[in-house]
């Protein structure tokens, strides 16, 4: 587990933690937040990743306001760990982001079994570790939890493992919003439709094979819209494609 110097001054600021926070989604949904005056905890997994994100956010004059931690959101000692660590400097926590996840050649007739156990215990596993986690400090701040699934979770693709896992994750989101909603504590769901990050890289054809897609700022402009809703307003489920994507 790494972090950084995050100063503990301007104790009103709204404490954001988002798993899987070093690219993609997540790398744009820390400097989106850190530029809107918040105080970010990221994990990930890369630690040249995680430098190069806070050296970015140095960079911007918001370094101060962003603490990193090294690990393994599908891991209960560094998620706990990462959640108290972030408590103790901040002094309280405001949004729970379930991001990290992934998809490692995910078709149940053709794919990899011997890749398939790091990415359901990621994409499945690592939003209720967070959950469990993060909920008392959110009781606390009457904050909101926010899931990071897919429109993959919504329709399936013949074979695709990928979207069992997203299913997962649309099921978990109703499940947790109906526990957490006695405690004042909103829970939302995100599902993307096709998205441009790195996540298409390892595809055949890459993102220019995959078809319309909307960018990664795109997305967060809806997440930071889900988490600014007023104390008593709770968003969710909100489903976001290009237009152009059928599916």
């Amino acid at each position: 587990m790494t972090h950084g110097n995050a100063s503990t001054e301007n104790t009103e600021a709204p404490v954001t933690f988002i798993t899987g926070g070093s690219s993609g989604i997540g790398a744009e949904s820390v400097h989106r937040l850190l530029g809107l005056g918040h105080r970010v905890a990221a994990t990930g997994r890369s630690a040249d990743k995680l430098a190069a994100l806070a050296r970015a956010a140095a960079d911007a004059g918001t370094g101060d306001r962003l603490l990193t931690f090294e690990g393994d959101a599908a891991d209960w000692g560094h998620v706990s760990a990462a959640v108290e660590e972030t408590v103790r400097v901040f002094g309280r926590l405001d949004h729970a982001i379930a991001n990290a996840g992934y998809s490692a050649d995910a078709h149940v007739e053709t794919g990899d079994p011997e890749k398939w156990r790091g990415m359901v215990l990621t994409n499945v596993l690592g939003p209720a570790l967070l959950v469990r986690a993060a909920l008392p400090a959110l009781k606390e701040s009457q904050g909101r939890i926010v899931l990071i699934g897919s429109v993959a979770g919504f329709k399936n693709t013949p074979g695709n493992l990928y979207s069992m896992t997203k299913f997962a994750v649309t099921g978990l989101a109703e499940n947790v919003r109906m526990l957490t909603t006695g405690y004042g504590v909103g829970t939302t769901l995100i599902a993307p439709g096709r998205v441009l990050t790195p996540f298409w890289d390892d595809r055949p054809g890459g993102a220019e094979a995959a078809g319309p897609m909307i960018s990664a700022g795109q997305l967060v402009d809806t997440l930071v819209w889900a988490i600014s809703q007023p104390r008593g307003v709770d968003v969710n489920t909100l489903v976001v494609r290009p237009i152009g994507q059928p599916n």
